[in-house]
C-alpha cells in the first residue's frame, strides 16, 4: 500500500499528459529514470538526501518536459496517433541511451539513512522510507488537484482538455497550456523517481518497465482520470504484493496484468474513466 503511493504519483503524471493532449507519453518511464539519476547525483556528489532533494528533481524534469513539448510534441499534437507513438518512442530511446552514456549500465541505488529505519506500530513494523514516500506522493497529488481546480492556469488546463476549440475561442493560449501540462506531468514522475530511488535499484533500461507499469495503472484506473490514476496505483501495488506472497515474487506482475485483462473485458473505460457516448 505504501509503495502504491509512488506508483500513483507516477501514473498521475502520465494521465495528466494524456488527458490534456491525448498524447501517450512512451518516454514516461525514461523520464522517471532520469529523476532517479538526478537524486543519485545529488546524494553522491552533494550529500543531499533524496527525500529532501525530490523538489529539485521535479523542477528539472518540469523543464525537460516543457522543452520536449515545445520543441517536439507540439508539432505532432494533431497528427495521427502512429506518428505520436513513433516520436515518443524515439524520445524514450534518446533518454535511455543518454543515461547509458552518462552513467553506464551498472545498477545504482541511492543511499538514505531513512531507508534502513523502521517504525513499530504494535505487532506491525513499517518501513519509514516507504511511509515518507507515500506521504509525499499523497501531498503532491493533492497539491496537483488543488492546482487544477483552484487556479486560473489549472482551470485553463482543464478547459483545454475538455474542449480545445472552446478554450481557443475564449482566448486561452493553448500552446502554453499544453507545455505546462506536459511539464507538470514530467515533474510528477521526476518526484516519483527521487522518492523510489532509495527503495529499488535502477539502470537505464529500467525505463521500459516503469512505462509499462504506468500504462497498466492508468488503464485500470481510467485514462485521463487523476482519481483513477491514484486509486489504480494503490490497487496495482496491493495486487502485486499479494501475488508475491501467495504465488512467488517472480510472478507478482502476473496478478496485476490479469487485473488489467479483467478491467478491459468488463469495464474498458477503467474503474473511474468515463464511458464513450
Amino acid at each position: 500500500m505504501l509503495f502504491g503511493g509512488v506508483f500513483s504519483l507516477m501514473a498521475v503524471g502520465l494521465t495528466l499528459i494524456f488527458g490534456v493532449m491525448r498524447v501517450v507519453n512512451f518516454a514516461h518511464g525514461d523520464m522517471m529514470v532520469w529523476g532517479m539519476y538526478l537524486a543519485w547525483l545529488m546524494a553522491t556528489r552533494g550529500g543531499v538526501d533524496p527525500y529532501a532533494g525530490f523538489v529539485v528533481c521535479a523542477a528539472a524534469l518540469f523543464l525537460l518536459g516543457f522543452v520536449v513539448q515545445r520543441v517536439l510534441v507540439q508539432r505532432i499534437v494533431d497528427a495521427p496517433h502512429e506518428m505520436q507513438i513513433l516520436l515518443m518512442l524515439g524520445v524514450a530511446l534518446v533518454l535511455e541511451n543518454a543515461a547509458l552514456l552518462a552513467f553506464g549500465p551498472e545498477p545504482q541505488r541511492v543511499r538514505s539513512a531513512l531507508a534502513q529505519s523502521t517504525l513499530w506500530l504494535g505487532p506491525v513494523f513499517v518501513d519509514v522510507a516507504r511511509l515518507i514516500a507515500f506521504g509525499v506522493a499523497v501531498v503532491l497529488t493533492l497539491l496537483l488537484s488543488l492546482f487544477l481546480f483552484r487556479t486560473d492556469l489549472g482551470r485553463s488546463i482543464r478547459a483545454a482538455a475538455d474542449n480545445t476549440y472552446g478554450a481557443l475561442v475564449i482566448g486561452t493560449d493553448v500552446r502554453r497550456v499544453y507545455a505546462v501540462a506536459f511539464g507538470v506531468g514530467a515533474a510528477c514522475v521526476g518526484a516519483a523517481g527521487a522518492l523510489v530511488a532509495p527503495l529499488l535499484p535502477f539502470q537505464p533500461p529500467t525505463g521500459l518497465q516503469l512505462s509499462v507499469a504506468s500504462f497498466n495503472i492508468v488503464i485500470i484506473g481510467g485514462m485521463g482520470s487523476l482519481l483513477g490514476a491514484f486509486m489504480g496505483g494503490l490497487l496495482v501495488a496491493v495486487a502485486e504484493s499479494l501475488g508475491a506472497v501467495f504465488l512467488k515474487p517472480s510472478l507478482k506482475e502476473l496478478v496485476s496484468f490479469s487485473l488489467l485483462v479483467l478491467i478491459l473485458l468488463f469495464r474498458p473505460a477503467g474503474l473511474f474513466g468515463r464511458r464513450a457516448s
